[in-house]
């Protein structure tokens, strides 16, 4: 269960509670009836290693990603190969544009 922090508007006390998830907010200051707050504070998420990526986790992913990147020539990948037909200009017979 997570404990929630809270801190009234008016004496300025401040209280952690453990509450569930579908228990309902605390609104009411124990010691003064004044309005409690939430407080909400930065979590402290350290990532280490590497990085966090599906390729860290999979053999074969790993020996890939530790590869050097092998590039294609640009003329080669942006034509269409030479045994294509070329596309025709005008809509064949019988078809609807």
């Amino acid at each position: 269960m997570p404990t929630y922090q809270y801190r009234c508007a008016d004496c300025g006390r401040e209280l952690e509670v453990v509450q569930k998830f579908t228990d309902a907010s605390l609104t009411e200051c124990p010691s003064c009836t004044g309005d409690l707050r939430k407080v909400f504070n930065a979590v402290g998420v350290v990532f280490k290693g590497s990085g966090f990526y599906a390729t860290d986790n999979r053999t074969k992913g790993k020996t890939d990603a530790t590869k050097p990147a092998t590039s294609a020539p640009a003329a080669e990948s942006s034509s269409p190969p030479a045994s294509a037909p070329a596309a025709s200009a005008t809509p064949a017979k019988g078809s609807a544009a």
